[in-house]
């Protein structure tokens, strides 16, 4: 199983490449425009940050379980933040 850190490092690189900010990234992903990613919405970005299917379900209920903060098993705008956040940290 692939370490958190590497997880969140493949990520980070995911946004950094693609993308202008990490607002740009969640709105991309975020499909149905409701502020919230679902669990489909999370696998298509660890789809895209090339994160392997066979572990895809496994880390998406992973990143829900540790940043769902309201407990709605979505992670809306601030959950996101907050993951990015903590990959801007390790990073430095």
């Amino acid at each position: 199983m692939l370490s958190k850190e590497t997880i969140l490092n493949k990520i980070q690189i995911l946004i950094t490449n693609h993308f202008n900010t990490p607002e740009d990234a969640f709105a991309f992903f975020d499909k149905d425009g409701d502020g919230k990613l679902s669990k489909d919405e999370i696998l298509k970005l660890l789809k895209q940050a090339e994160i392997t299917g066979f572990i895809r379900g496994m880390i998406a209920s992973k990143l829900i379980e540790g940043y769902d903060k309201d407990g709605d098993d979505l992670i809306n705008w601030k959950e996101f933040k907050s993951a990015i956040d903590e990959i801007s940290d390790e990073s430095e």
